[in-house]
């Protein structure tokens, strides 16, 4: 009776090892999906993401011989939840924030350096060289977005910065005079502007940050493990030496364009916009 109980001790934990393995070669991932040409939703599948970033990880993907699945999750703020809950594995594309620090780990070294900026509208411009220049004006980002944690701390003692839902949302708002300025990325802010036409808004030459990009693993991910955090990077290292991003980024900027701008929008004269009233 011993030993039979001892055979399907041993069955089991074989057979919990397998599925443990097996799972462990499929991962599920998302990102911010408003982050051309980093990452945006297909327009003939809005459900799955595509861009440069969608790339990149195909790459880590095929030299890890695991599949990751990388999918639309909802807004930024929901997808960095379902992160920290451990429901989705990775996040493609996130800037270090302590916070985030807590619930997920950063994959080191990062991808990508990326440039946040403030954009103004053309009639209302200012001058801004240091960020306390930015005291006392209204400015809006997207919610649960973070610029590096310095910037983030600074902006949080002494900024009006409002929070909206979307990056459209916020160039809306700026493009009709309601805020004074917007804080984003400068290449995924471009792409949205082009597309919708917003000629009457720019950025500014002076940049509020140069963040670099990292991967994030789930703390609660059932196959972060010290190995596997170790093939990862090893992964990550050759990327930075061959510099993928570069030639992926060219490659996602022509798809953005080929499928956004030849539809873009025309603008609106500004008599007739409803985004001149004041900010709520």
């Amino acid at each position: 009776m011993k030993m039979i109980v001892m055979f399907w001790l041993v069955m089991i934990t074989s057979i919990s090892a397998s599925a443990e393995q097996d799972a462990c070669r499929f991962f599920t991932a998302s990102g911010n999906a408003e982050y051309p040409p980093y990452l945006w939703r297909q327009p003939q599948n809005p459900e799955v993401l595509t861009g440069a970033i969608a790339a990149f990880l195909q790459k880590v993907s095929k030299n890890l011989d695991v599949k990751i699945d990388l999918q639309y999750s909802g807004p930024w703020g929901r997808t960095q939840e379902e992160v920290a809950a451990g429901r989705i594995d990775f996040i493609a594309g996130a800037f270090y924030t302590d916070a985030r620090s807590e619930r997920m780990d950063y994959l080191r070294p990062s991808f990508q350096l990326t440039r946040t900026v403030v954009w103004v509208n053309n009639e209302k411009p200012f001058e801004y060289n240091r960020w306390e220049d930015l005291i006392g004006r209204q400015g809006v980002t997207v919610i649960h977005n973070s610029f590096g944690q310095e910037f983030d701390n600074f902006a949080r003692e002494n900024l009006t910065v409002h929070q909206v839902g979307s990056l459209e949302q916020g160039l809306k708002m700026l493009n009709g005079q309601r805020v004074d300025y917007v804080l984003y990325e400068e290449n995924p802010a471009r792409a949205y502007a082009a597309r919708n036409g917003y000629r009457n808004i720019h950025p500014l030459a002076q940049e509020i940050s140069s963040e670099p990009l990292y991967i994030t693993l789930s703390k609660k991910s059932a196959c972060n493990t010290p190995a596997f955090r170790a093939r990862l990077q090893q992964v990550l290292e050759q990327a930075k030496a061959e510099n993928w991003m570069q030639t992926l980024l060219q490659q996602a900027q022509y798809l953005w364009a080929e499928q956004h701008l030849e539809q873009q929008p025309q603008e609106q004269p500004q008599e007739q916009s409803q985004e001149q009233q004041p900010a709520q």
